[in-house]
Protein backbone atom coordinates (compact mmCIF):
# COMPACT_ATOMS: atom_id res chain seq x y z
CA UNK A 1 0.00 0.00 0.00
CA UNK A 2 1.29 3.43 -0.93
CA UNK A 3 0.11 6.86 0.12
CA UNK A 4 -2.68 6.43 -2.46
CA UNK A 5 -3.85 3.37 -0.48
CA UNK A 6 -4.33 5.43 2.65
CA UNK A 7 -6.02 8.17 0.64
CA UNK A 8 -8.45 5.55 -0.74
CA UNK A 9 -9.18 4.33 2.79
CA UNK A 10 -9.77 7.93 3.88
CA UNK A 11 -12.07 8.59 0.90
CA UNK A 12 -14.23 5.61 1.92
CA UNK A 13 -14.44 6.73 5.57
CA UNK A 14 -17.22 8.78 7.15
CA UNK A 15 -16.25 10.57 10.39
CA UNK A 16 -18.59 10.30 13.38
CA UNK A 17 -18.92 13.96 14.39
CA UNK A 18 -17.73 17.52 13.75
CA UNK A 19 -14.48 17.16 15.71
CA UNK A 20 -13.52 13.94 13.96
CA UNK A 21 -14.47 15.51 10.61
CA UNK A 22 -12.03 18.35 11.30
CA UNK A 23 -9.24 15.88 12.12
CA UNK A 24 -10.15 13.72 9.11
CA UNK A 25 -9.84 16.73 6.77
CA UNK A 26 -6.51 17.70 8.35
CA UNK A 27 -5.27 14.14 7.88
CA UNK A 28 -6.30 14.02 4.20
CA UNK A 29 -4.55 17.34 3.55
CA UNK A 30 -1.44 16.23 5.45
CA UNK A 31 -1.17 12.95 3.51
CA UNK A 32 -1.81 14.72 0.18
CA UNK A 33 0.79 17.43 0.90
CA UNK A 34 3.57 15.24 2.33
CA UNK A 35 4.92 12.33 0.27
CA UNK A 36 7.05 11.32 3.27
CA UNK A 37 4.07 11.38 5.67
CA UNK A 38 4.82 7.84 6.93
CA UNK A 39 8.37 8.74 8.04
CA UNK A 40 9.08 9.56 11.67
CA UNK A 41 11.79 11.93 10.40
CA UNK A 42 9.13 14.33 9.08
CA UNK A 43 9.39 16.73 11.99
CA UNK A 44 6.05 18.52 11.58
CA UNK A 45 4.24 15.23 12.09
CA UNK A 46 3.64 11.78 10.67
CA UNK A 47 1.02 9.10 10.16
CA UNK A 48 0.68 6.57 12.96
CA UNK A 49 -1.60 3.54 13.21
CA UNK A 50 -3.31 1.93 16.17
CA UNK A 51 -5.73 -0.85 16.97
CA UNK A 52 -8.96 -0.59 18.95
CA UNK A 53 -9.10 -4.22 20.04
CA UNK A 54 -12.46 -5.38 21.36
CA UNK A 55 -13.98 -8.62 22.55
CA UNK A 56 -16.34 -10.31 20.12
CA UNK A 57 -19.36 -9.11 22.14
CA UNK A 58 -17.92 -5.55 22.17
CA UNK A 59 -18.17 -5.38 25.98
CA UNK A 60 -14.40 -5.05 26.57
CA UNK A 61 -11.45 -3.27 25.01
CA UNK A 62 -7.75 -4.11 25.26
CA UNK A 63 -5.71 -1.17 26.55
CA UNK A 64 -2.11 -0.69 27.58
CA UNK A 65 -0.74 1.58 30.30
CA UNK A 66 1.90 3.48 28.31
CA UNK A 67 5.19 3.65 30.22
CA UNK A 68 6.44 7.04 28.94
CA UNK A 69 3.06 8.81 28.87
CA UNK A 70 1.78 7.14 32.08
CA UNK A 71 -1.75 6.84 30.65
CA UNK A 72 -3.95 4.11 29.25
CA UNK A 73 -4.22 3.96 25.45
CA UNK A 74 -4.98 1.56 22.65
CA UNK A 75 -1.86 -0.13 21.18
CA UNK A 76 -0.31 1.70 18.24
CA UNK A 77 2.78 3.32 16.88
CA UNK A 78 4.81 4.89 14.11
CA UNK A 79 4.57 3.66 10.54
CA UNK A 80 8.33 4.14 9.99
CA UNK A 81 7.95 4.21 6.23
CA UNK A 82 5.30 1.47 5.98
CA UNK A 83 2.28 2.93 4.16
CA UNK A 84 0.10 -0.09 4.99
CA UNK A 85 -1.66 1.24 8.11
CA UNK A 86 -3.57 -2.02 8.60
CA UNK A 87 -0.27 -3.93 8.74
CA UNK A 88 1.27 -1.34 11.08
CA UNK A 89 -1.71 -1.41 13.46
CA UNK A 90 -1.70 -5.24 13.46
CA UNK A 91 2.04 -5.34 14.19
CA UNK A 92 1.68 -2.83 17.02
CA UNK A 93 -1.22 -4.76 18.60
CA UNK A 94 0.85 -7.93 18.64
CA UNK A 95 4.06 -6.27 19.84
CA UNK A 96 2.44 -4.19 22.57
CA UNK A 97 -0.08 -6.68 23.98
CA UNK A 98 1.23 -10.13 23.10
CA UNK A 99 -2.12 -11.04 21.51
CA UNK A 100 -1.55 -13.15 18.41
CA UNK A 101 -4.98 -14.50 17.55
CA UNK A 102 -6.94 -11.43 16.49
CA UNK A 103 -8.72 -10.34 13.35
CA UNK A 104 -9.74 -7.18 11.57
CA UNK A 105 -13.35 -6.64 12.65
CA UNK A 106 -14.28 -3.94 10.14
CA UNK A 107 -13.06 -3.18 6.66
CA UNK A 108 -11.42 0.20 6.43
CA UNK A 109 -10.79 2.87 9.01
CA UNK A 110 -12.53 2.82 12.40
CA UNK A 111 -11.45 6.26 13.66
CA UNK A 112 -9.15 9.15 12.76
CA UNK A 113 -7.42 11.30 15.36
CA UNK A 114 -4.88 14.11 15.19
CA UNK A 115 -3.04 14.96 18.37
CA UNK A 116 -0.03 17.06 19.32
CA UNK A 117 2.97 15.26 20.76
CA UNK A 118 4.84 17.61 23.11
CA UNK A 119 8.52 18.37 22.54
CA UNK A 120 10.97 16.12 24.36
CA UNK A 121 14.74 15.77 24.58
CA UNK A 122 14.90 14.06 21.14
CA UNK A 123 12.07 15.61 19.09
CA UNK A 124 10.34 18.95 18.64
CA UNK A 125 6.58 19.15 19.21
CA UNK A 126 4.81 17.49 16.29
CA UNK A 127 1.49 15.94 15.27
CA UNK A 128 0.45 12.32 15.02
CA UNK A 129 -2.15 11.64 12.35
CA UNK A 130 -3.46 8.41 13.87
CA UNK A 131 -5.39 5.96 11.72
CA UNK A 132 -7.31 3.56 13.97
CA UNK A 133 -8.46 0.09 12.92
CA UNK A 134 -11.01 -2.11 14.68
CA UNK A 135 -9.87 -5.60 15.70
CA UNK A 136 -11.47 -8.46 17.62
CA UNK A 137 -9.63 -10.76 20.01
CA UNK A 138 -10.44 -13.24 22.73
CA UNK A 139 -10.07 -11.83 26.27
CA UNK A 140 -8.97 -15.31 27.40
CA UNK A 141 -5.80 -15.16 25.26
CA UNK A 142 -2.51 -14.55 27.05
CA UNK A 143 -1.32 -10.96 27.33
CA UNK A 144 2.33 -9.91 27.45
CA UNK A 145 3.65 -6.66 28.89
CA UNK A 146 6.51 -5.24 26.86
CA UNK A 147 9.05 -2.48 27.52
CA UNK A 148 6.65 0.22 26.29
CA UNK A 149 3.95 -0.58 28.83
CA UNK A 150 3.43 -0.77 32.56
CA UNK A 151 0.37 -2.97 32.15
CA UNK A 152 -1.92 -4.47 29.50
CA UNK A 153 -5.47 -5.47 30.32
CA UNK A 154 -9.00 -5.94 29.10
CA UNK A 155 -11.17 -3.09 30.36
CA UNK A 156 -14.98 -3.24 30.43
CA UNK A 157 -16.20 -0.66 27.88
CA UNK A 158 -18.18 1.25 30.52
CA UNK A 159 -15.01 1.61 32.64
CA UNK A 160 -12.69 3.08 29.98
CA UNK A 161 -13.42 6.59 31.24
CA UNK A 162 -11.96 5.61 34.65
CA UNK A 163 -8.62 4.87 32.94
CA UNK A 164 -8.56 7.61 30.29
CA UNK A 165 -11.48 9.97 29.76
CA UNK A 166 -9.95 11.78 26.76
CA UNK A 167 -12.32 12.66 23.94
CA UNK A 168 -10.15 10.55 21.64
CA UNK A 169 -10.84 7.32 23.55
CA UNK A 170 -14.39 8.21 24.54
CA UNK A 171 -15.30 8.73 20.85
CA UNK A 172 -14.18 5.16 20.12
CA UNK A 173 -16.18 3.89 23.10
CA UNK A 174 -19.29 5.69 21.75
CA UNK A 175 -18.79 3.97 18.42
CA UNK A 176 -19.19 0.63 20.21
CA UNK A 177 -22.70 1.44 21.47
Amino acid sequence: MKRSGLLSLLEAYVPADALETEMYLKTKKFVNDNPDCFERTLQIGHVTASGWVVSEDRSQVLLMHHRKLDRWFQPGGHCDGDADVIHVASKEVEEETGVRNFKLAQDGIFDVDVHLIPANSKDPAHYHYDIRLLFEANPEDELVINIESKDVRWIPMQEVKLHNDSESLMRMVRKMV
